[in-house]
């Protein structure tokens, strides 16, 4: 597996970096700064000037990146594979998926400021426009990950499903104690038309039949070395989620994404939610 931690010298990605004590190997670990020049400020400044000025900004801050990620790999693990190490000028959203795809990584490991809940609907955190565009897996670091003993992982459809157990028999952590598999069913009741009822003998189908799902993965993680349950609820997925994770003291939260692009970006998803709510770490596979 190959791994790339984004950097920004916060102590949210230095919380990524540390993150790396709780995995396997890696066949390269890339740590990654991305530095954002910014433009002059003065568009009728003589070009000579404002090109001094760009060059001496971007020494100073390339200076201050070096120092990150000196810092960064201070806090790797000694024995977590060979380490990369990146400055990048650019757009941080830009560098961390031009070199994801150059790099061909498995895994983006970055930290998660929270900057507010308005603004982060209006424009998006970096973190979750990576999780949006990334082709890799993004483990995003909200509070410190403690030794993984225990995971919820949240299955909506046998491919999604299939990816996370994919992912998980390759063990990337070095040790995982028990696995709560999760399938959540929206809606108790349908919203139009107003007053429906779904009869109570359907309910319990539709029910006992994501049981039975939940149970089937389960039993697939079983069989590569998990202790593994399943189980299905009714409600709102990303309330759920965050229940069961609390329920279950969890360490990590896993779930799959099936869609990229812009129309997640705009509407959300339940894996944005989760992960704007979420006090524990957040892995999502792909």
């Amino acid at each position: 597996m190959r791994t790339l931690l984004a950097v920004d010298g916060s102590d949210h990605s230095y919380d990524a970096v540390r993150a790396c004590s709780q995995l396997t190997r890696s066949d390269a670990v890339v740590v990654l700064h991305a530095t954002d020049v910014p433009a002059p400020a003065y568009p009728m400044m003589v070009p000579e000037v404002a090109r001094d000025l760009y060059t001496a900004q971007e020494r100073a801050m390339r200076e201050e990146g070096e120092q990150v990620l000196r810092t960064a790999e201070s806090l790797l693990p000694l024995n977590g594979g060979p380490v990369l190490k990146f400055i990048e000028v650019g757009k941080p959203i830009d560098v961390i998926l031009s070199v994801a795809e150059r790099e061909r990584i498995d895994l983006i490991v970055m930290g998660s400021r929270g900057v507010g809940a308005l603004r982060e609907l209006a424009l998006g955190s970096v973190s979750h426009r990576v999780v949006t565009h990334a082709a890799a897996s993004v483990l995003v670091v909200s509070t410190p990950l403690r030794p993984v003993q225990q995971i919820v992982l949240a299955v909506d459809a046998p491919k999604d499903a299939d990816v996370a157990v994919r992912w998980l028999a390759r063990r990337p952590f070095k040790e995982t104690g028990a696995i709560t598999v999760l399938s959540v069913i929206p809606y108790a009741h349908p919203a139009w038309p107003v007053g429906a009822v779904i009869p109570e003998p359907w309910q319990k189908e539709v029910l006992m039949g994501a049981t039975q799902f939940a149970e089937q993965i389960a039993s697939k993680l079983t069989a590569v070395g998990y202790r593994a349950k399943g189980t299905a609820v009714q409600g709102s997925p990303a309330s759920e989620i965050l229940k069961a994770a609390a329920t279950e003291h969890a360490d990590l939260i896993v779930m799959g994404s099936r869609h990229r692009g812009l129309s997640r970006a705009m509407l959300g998803s339940t894996s944005h939610a989760v992960l704007h709510r979420a006090t524990c770490p957040v892995l999502i596979v792909r």
